[in-house]
């Protein structure tokens, strides 16, 4: 396949005016700022303008959003260009003309919110398609018309499944970190898309890392695609050259007091912290929290509208520390991350470099700090071996350790829990959750926490009087205070009624009797006839203390003796 290879600066002295771009997308890129392209956008454009496919590699956070993105803006065709002349009305397709396909729910909104920054003056329609969201919006929007979709591969399959997401009219597809979609296990559901798709389309595949398996997939899928691999003359290892790397050996008890000192250091900025579990990231957004740091958490026990709140706070600055698993490694794009913290070592090379990738974007500087645990050094070994980083051993590093304030600028005396005074940010929860609908997930927002809201609000309130249960002992009722016991003896006669004959029968005690009352009132029933009248006087007289003897309780005894004695 051919080949092009270009080592160039970050930043090129070209504009986006002089690559042939249409006048109204370079005029949306310069009203935020974007006038000249990285080189991967550069070489990009050209060649995908003519139709070609292409398999674009280049180094995190030097732009292949926009270099697959601005592409695709300028082959769709929007009422904008009816009204300029460009088309006809009847070039109008009624579907979705370019589909792009990425791995994770963060990346999606990632892509979408930067093609629709760039395509706001030609009004292009730009549709975000995920898990995690309902269904309803995403098929309204679809009815009302779409010009380039962004969604992941399960939620893609359901609506075209459904007839909802028509992709008879899709001249572009490109799939985005197409080796993190393989390493997930998305290459069926890619292949299933693929079939759904045209036979005649432009097809291109973006990634920092190109594996064997990717380059497999572009030579079934893709008709002699080229390979353009974008990188800079003083950037030479596998990372970016402006981001700063630091390797410790850390002890687990240690890390979190380690991590606090280091969310001190002067010059900090917004901060990410990685973990390879859910439940160690849902720990250290809690410690971190309980330390005084505005921290906010994002991995897949979240529900979404809990992942999108976070990631919302942490733009707009409200939290200025994500703590987070590496589905939010791919893609997420905020200004101002300073620092990247490992809290625990990546799984391969691969991991390494997007995490890391977080930071030092667009040319900035960024420090990243890698914290190896004993267990871990085989590991990392590997990973350093790999990507060729002068790191094989790690120095031994405590929260203590003098090297750790020299190397980070961590001000002398700094303790593990942030002062109040330096505690000015706002914090997750002054970020709203929005509703979002969610069709699953087991955290907050979850389905198991809407359908809870769902039978506490239709439970009717209650409308009759609770049940008021009476002691027994021996089918007789205990008196719970002093004076009860007088009126348990008064109130024995109730118990027993006269017929018209004359003759006494028992009423039913259908609340109080127990086995042993209903064996007696069986066997004698007059017994209870002739003893009822004896208890009668026990409230006037004394001769009737002795049948009160076996139902007495302490109190009532007390009150007995102190009547004797008077």
């Amino acid at each position: 396949m051919p080949r092009l290879t270009e080592e160039a600066s970050i930043l090129t002295t070209t504009t986006f005016r002089s690559l042939g771009i249409l006048s109204e997308t370079a005029e949306a890129l310069e009203a935020v700022g974007i006038v000249n392209p990285f080189p991967i956008q550069e070489m990009t454009l050209p060649v995908a303008l003519a139709g070609n496919d292409i398999i674009g590699q280049a180094k995190t956070g030097t732009g292949k959003t926009l270099g697959f993105g601005l592409p695709l803006l300028e082959r769709v065709t929007v009422a904008a260009d009816v009204e300029a002349g460009r088309a006809k009305a009847e070039d109008l397709p009624e579907g979705p003309q370019a589909l792009i396909v990425v791995p994770t729910r963060e990346l999606c909104q990632q892509v979408t919110n930067d093609l629709l920054t760039a395509g706001k003056v030609r009004n292009v329609r730009v549709l975000a398609i995920y898990g995690g969201r309902a269904y309803e919006p995403q098929v309204e929007a679809l009815k009302k018309g779409v010009d380039i979709v962004v969604g992941t591969p399960g939620r893609l399959l359901d609506l075209a499944g459904q007839r909802k997401l028509n992709l008879k009219c899709v001249r572009a597809l490109v799939l985005d970190e197409a080796d993190e979609m393989l390493d997930l296990g998305f290459l069926p559901d890619v292949e299933r898309i693929m079939a759904m798709l045209p036979p005649k389309r432009q097809t291109m595949l973006f990634s920092a890392t190109m594996p064997g398996a990717v380059i497999n997939l572009a030579r079934r899928y893709m008709s002699q695609p080229t390979h353009i691999r974008a990188t800079s003359p003083d950037d030479e290892g596998a990372t970016v050259a402006n981001i700063t790397q630091h390797i410790f050996r850390a002890h687990s008890m240690d890390k979190p007091e380690l991590v606090s000192r280091i969310l001190q250091a002067d010059g900090r900025g917004l901060a990410m912290i990685f973990c390879r579990t859910k439940r160690t990231a849902a720990d250290i957004a809690d410690q971190l929290a309980q330390r005084g740091f505005a921290s906010g958490a994002v991995h897949g026990d979240l529900g979404q509208g809990a992942r999108e709140q976070a990631l919302r706070a942490f733009r707009n600055g409200k939290v200025d520390v994500l703590v987070c698993t590496d589905v939010a490694a791919r893609g997420i794009d905020v200004d101002g991350v300073t620092h990247v913290i490992n809290y625990q070592s990546p799984e391969d090379e691969k991991t390494y470099l997007h995490r890391v990738g977080r930071t030092g974007r667009a040319g900035k500087t960024g420090i990243a700090i890698t914290l190896v645990d004993w267990d871990d050094i085989p590991r990392w070994k590997l990973i350093n071996k790999a990507l060729d980083l002068p790191f094989d051993e790690p120095e031994e590093t405590y929260s203590t350790s003098a090297h750790l304030y020299e190397l980070l600028n961590i001000p002398a005396g700094t303790k593990g829990i942030l002062p109040r005074a330096d505690r000015t940010r706002a914090g997750l929860g002054a970020e709203t959750v929005e509703d979002l609908g969610e069709t699953g997930g087991r955290g907050k927002g979850g389905r198991k926490a809407a359908a809870a809201a769902v039978v506490t609000e239709e439970r009717p309130p209650r409308t009759r009087t609770p049940r008021q249960r009476t002691r027994t002992r021996g089918g007789e009722t205990v008196a719970d205070e002093a004076a009860g016991a007088t009126t348990a003896v008064v109130a024995a006669p109730a118990v027993v009624e006269a017929d018209a004959e004359g003759e006494a029968k028992a009423a039913p005690r259908r609340r109080r009797r127990t086995r042993a009352a209903v064996a007696e009132a069986s066997e004698t029933p007059a017994a209870v006839v002739e003893a009822a009248p004896a208890d009668v006087p026990a409230a006037e007289g004394e001769e009737a203390k002795p049948a009160r003897r076996r139902r007495r309780t302490r109190p009532a005894k007390a009150e007995a003796e102190a009547s004797e004695n008077s």
